[in-house]
């Protein structure tokens, strides 16, 4: 298993990448879809750009993980104007992508979350460390009818019968996230994450498995059976490694914490993870703001990645 950080700045600096080497992180992993060259100016990637800023990487002993695929939005999963061009970008991108020799790509769909069912605020923890936090919204709330979610699962079929023949041709794999905010009816939850693979048996068809997003959803026995299951079909291409305090089904609410300050034991995870055979990135991402920390976020990145390393150590003691 290696570690893998997030892009977060607007331009790769020698600064960051040389304190994401030196904290001991593998790869770089690119969120959204017009981080990699020529995406925001032509709608999908420059080959040529794409292979320079690899090397880049490598000059610095990084390499890039995954990156994502342009967003098919509202245009495209509402069959409106414009919505066959993101589809045809997305085809694209992933035939860059795996020329240029990456790994993983993800394709992010429009409309499988409901923000509306959730108020978001800050969560304070010990020493003052804030971050995200989740709560119902009171009262009813509006769900999709079975039509409407069926039309979502059409417009992404209508995707993924063009995506996954491109990754199977040119060896790249195809992951999608879970729904994050994982509420109930959201697509890409427990029951849409088994629809996926039912309908995609392919080995270039799987997941980047978000431990934080599925504990949200339900506790640590919800993470370490998903991992059991979907890891032992070889479905977990990469893994998002974050702690949480409740959940939707045992508070209504959550919030995200330090590694070690949530109520999963993340030791167990990696356990887990090591019995199916997973050999990927793990990703400490969401990193909390710390009492003095920079906005690149240092010392929260420097805590992530010697926590997760800590525990690859004693994992393979």
């Amino acid at each position: 298993m290696r570690i893998s950080v997030f892009k977060h700045q607007a331009e790769l600096t020698d600064t960051y990448l040389n304190l994401m080497a030196a904290l001991g992180a593998d790869c770089i992993d690119f969120g959204r879809d017009t981080d990699m060259p020529g995406v925001a100016e032509q709608g999908y990637p420059d080959l040529e750009g794409v292979r320079q800023l690899r090397r880049r990487l490598r000059s610095f002993g990084l390499d890039i993980n995954r990156v994502t695929l342009p967003n098919l939005t509202e245009r495209f999963m509402e069959d409106r104007v414009g919505g066959e061009e993101e589809l045809e970008n997305a085809c694209q991108a992933l035939r860059i992508y795996a020329e240029a020799g990456i790994p993983i790509a993800r394709q992010r769909f429009a409309g499988d979350v409901f923000p509306h069912h959730m108020v978001r605020y800050r969560s304070v923890h010990r020493g003052g460390y804030l971050s995200r936090g989740e709560t119902l919204t009171p009262g009813p709330l509006e769900r999709p009818s079975r039509a409407e979610l069926e039309r979502w699962w059409d417009r992404f079929r209508r995707a993924f019968d063009r995506l996954v023949p491109i990754a199977e041709e040119a060896n790249i794999r195809l992951a999608v996230h879970p729904s994050d905010t994982p509420n109930i009816d959201t697509p890409l939850g427990s029951l849409g994450f088994h629809r996926v693979i039912d309908a995609y048996p392919s080995p270039q068809v799987g997941y980047i498995y978000c431990v934080g997003t599925r504990a949200e959803a339900g506790g640590s026995a919800l993470v370490l059976d998903e991992i059991n299951h979907f890891g032992r079909k070889g479905k977990i291409f990469m893994v998002h490694m974050r702690n949480v305090r409740g959940s939707l089904a045992t508070a209504g609410a959550f919030e995200e914490t330090l590694l070690d300050d949530g109520d999963l034991n993340l030791f167990k995870v990696l356990l887990e993870l090591r019995k199916v055979g997973f050999s990927g990135c793990i990703n400490p991402d969401h990193i909390p703001q710390l009492p003095g920390d920079t906005p690149e976020k240092s010392i929260g990145w420097g805590y992530s990645i010697g926590y997760l390393k800590a525990l690859l150590a004693a994992l393979a003691a």
